[in-house]
């Protein structure tokens, strides 16, 4: 039995290697023999190894391979195709590999190849890493993404061998991550066929359900697609177009999808069939949907131009959906045959249509400028998993088209806002960007963006990123900008923090030539015998309360030859009035300038601003205790709040805010906490909140509330 077997899988390999050759036939001489040697050598290195199913490994990658000559992809494909799994899976080095097959080929295989699991701690971690090393790769050498497309196609036909969980983890991937890619790269078919596995794997009883259904409606509308299609050709033969007429079924993701989200019946979805009409040009394209539109009346608000306006991934066509017979509607595509190929085939048209026309490169233009969005995303992204969620974000299937106030088209995802636009015409612009005008009108930066809009950025040297941003963004490259621009300027911050914190905590103790010099931060590096670590790094430790300035005084003070008596303490910390984010105010007590302070070295805070009566300093161990004053105190505003009690008389509310108002302070908020608190009818209680710039305006606002005569008590809370 045992030998059958083997005869039998033997034969199989064999076949399967006759029919990629069979189909590859469109390759030269020479690339074919190269083909057979890949096909030896990669057998050779997968003999011991079979698949869940028992079939020899082999069959794998000679079904890839296939797959990608039925794209027509050149001989590097195929070969990194048969090779894809060598790297991973049986020790061979890419040095040896590059050794036969060249090293294009080898640097192919390698982007394909997984990183060694050992290296990462979690699940996420891993599958996030992989995907940075692919995308990377990809971004060298796209053939890399369309060969990982063809080798997740074929896992994906063979996955009913899996455990149903593994199944829904590897389906849930694909429709999150690679069935969107392929649309990306306009890889049509390839898209569709990889949603409709994905469902069925994750959803197989729905799956069962529906194709049961569209299988029966088929059967049944057979005849209303029959004269549909007669009448199309007999329209376009009376207008004189020469075309090619296809009916084409809906994928049942789609179906599904549409149930789903418009929550309609099966018998509901009337647009299971549409059809596409391929003609010699573009003009022909306009000619035939004037015709079509004669013969069934369109229905308003669904024609489509992406021609004049291609997709993202290039795609071209007229969209168009008809009144049919018995009220059915239909969904008609027209393009021309080169339209046809990218449509259908993408970014790989590239290779498997050497035409002179420009249509068939677009794909290749518009996925090259996809890429290096995603080349800046990695740039920005502080983790693998975060550049997985910012590339994912960016992977939208629905687009709007706007114009820049020039004239130009930009393709933005469906709910961009005009922040999304400022990323994608440069990254300083978004930084820069503090309004905008939509059709020539003032608008908020979170409006979102719609079809035909003329977006205007208004731009500041002197503005920066808003935090607030990352609510309503919906572009990984908007997304990623902004986070990096916050964590760089965090990062700042926190260094000049740690600077100045390190340089207070040693102005006891060394003479001021000696205070943070170069040769005494070198010695302190030296010492902590850490090559990879720069004092910035060691500065922005103390900054985020992670490492506590004594202790590093103490040790560089040392190292300068001085010894320290137990008693050594920092100068008191001087806190400005303009401080940015290495340094924040308490909210529990808000100090504002006037009142005692005390400074708290909170890890991966910084440090934290207390009143020295606020019972929250009381958390802390005394060494994270800093003495602190405040410094030169500028125009900037801090918030108190007030608490007044008082006889409620008519047009007292306005007494109160005049008597505030004349100090030179905002009301930022006024309320009546629990109405009548005071506990005697006919009191109220009022709780302010104020914009103030310090202690002194606060008690002049105090003193003139109490001035008034129905007020009985002002307290600051």
């Amino acid at each position: 039995m045992g030998m059958q077997t083997s005869v039998f899988y033997e034969n199989m390999v064999q076949e399967a290697g006759q029919k990629l050759l069979e189909i590859a036939s469109y390759l030269k001489t020479e690339d074919l023999a190269q083909i057979k040697l890949a096909i030896t050598y990669a057998t050779d290195a997968h003999a011991t190894q079979t698949r869940k199913s028992g079939e020899p490994y082999i069959t794998h990658p000679i079904a890839v391979a296939t797959e990608l000559a039925l794209w027509r992809m050149d001989v590097q494909s195929l070969v990194a195709a048969l090779l894809h799994d060598v790297l991973e899976d049986t020790g061979t080095t890419k040095k040896q590999l590059s050794a036969v097959f060249g090293e294009k080929i080898a640097d192919l295989v390698d982007g394909l190849s997984k990183l060694d699991k050992l290296e990462y701690e979690d699940t996420q971690a891993i599958q996030a890493e992989n995907f940075r090393k692919m995308v990377l790769a990809m971004t060298k050498d796209i053939r890399v993404i369309i060969v990982k497309l063809s080798d997740r196609l074929h896992n994906m036909r063979t996955l009913d061998i899996m455990r149903p969980d593994k199944r829904r983890r590897i389906a849930k991937e694909t429709l999150e991550i690679y069935a969107p890619i392929a649309n990306r790269l306009g890889l049509n078919h390839v898209y569709r066929e990889l949603q409709d596995l994905s469902f069925q794997n994750m959803y197989p009883a729905r799956y069962a359900t529906l194709a049961k259904a569209v299988k029966a409606a088929r059967n049944n509308r057979r005849d209303v697609v029959g004269k549909i299609l007669q009448s199309f050709s007999q329209q376009l033969v009376a207008c004189n177009i020469e075309a090619k007429i296809r009916g084409r079924e809906k994928n049942l993701y789609s179906i599904y999808c549409k149930m789903r989200d418009k929550k309609l019946s099966f018998s509901s979805v009337l647009d299971i069939f549409g059809f596409r009409i391929i003609v010699d040009s573009v003009s022909a394209c306009y000619v035939a949907i004037g015709a079509l539109h004669a013969l069934y009346k369109p229905i308003p608000g669904k024609f489509k131009d992406y021609i004049a306006i291609p997709k993202s991934n290039g795609y071209q066509s007229l969209h168009t959906t008809l009144f049919g017979p018995f009220g059915t509607p239909i969904e008609v595509q027209v393009r021309t045959n080169s339209m046809d190929a990218v449509a259908e085939d993408g970014i790989a048209s590239h290779w498997m249509y050497k035409s002179t026309d420009d249509k068939v490169d677009e794909a290749t233009i518009r996925t090259h400028q996809w890429l290096q969005s995603v080349l800046d995303m990695q740039a920005q992204s502080e983790s693998a998993v975060e550049f997985l969620e910012h590339v994912k974000v960016d992977l939208f299937p629905n687009e709007v088209y706007v114009f820049t106030p020039k004239g130009k088209i930009m393709v933005m995802p469906q709910g961009a806002t005009p922040v999304d636009f400022a990323y994608a015409v440069h990254t300083d612009v978004g930084h820069q960007c503090v309004g905008a005008r939509i059709n020539h009108k003032l608008v908020p930066l979170r409006t979102v963006l719609r079809n035909g809009d003329n977006v205007e950025i208004i731009t500041s040297t002197k503005s920066s990123p808003n935090p607030s941003w990352l609510s309503f963004v919906v572009t990984g490259r908007a997304r990623s900008s902004i986070r990096s621009y916050l964590k760089n300027m965090k990062e700042h911050d926190a260094i000049a923090l740690g600077e100045r914190l390190l340089n207070q905590a040693l102005s006891a103790l060394l003479p001021e030539s000696l205070l943070l010099s170069e040769d005494l931060k070198h010695a302190y590096l030296e010492e902590l015998a850490n090559k990879k670590l720069s004092f910035n790094d060691v500065l922005y430790d103390v900054g985020m309360g992670r490492v506590l300035p004594i202790f590093v005084a103490r040790q560089l003070t040392e190292l300068a030859g001085k010894h320290l008596g137990s008693e050594v303490k920092m100068s008191p910390v001087l806190v400005r009035g303009n401080e940015s984010g290495g340094l924040q105010m308490a909210r529990c007590c808000r100090p504002i300038p006037g009142d005692p302070i005390v400074a708290l070295l909170i890890k991966d805070q910084g440090l934290m601003i207390h009143r020295q009566d606020c019972p929250n300093i009381l958390r802390f161990p005394p060494e994270n205790h800093l003495d602190a004053n405040w410094d030169s105190v500028g125009s900037k505003r801090y918030q108190a709040t007030i608490v007044v009690k008082s006889q409620d008389t008519r047009g007292l509310l306005a007494s109160i805010a005049s008597s505030i108002s004349n100090c030179e302070a905002n009301i930022e908020s006024v309320e009546t906490p629990s109405g009548n608190q005071a506990g005697t009818e006919g009191f109220i209680e009022f709780e302010f909140k104020i914009q103030i710039v310090n202690l002194v305006q606060l008690n002049q606002i105090v003193q003139a509330i109490q001035s008034i005569p129905q007020v009985k008590s002002v307290e600051r809370r």
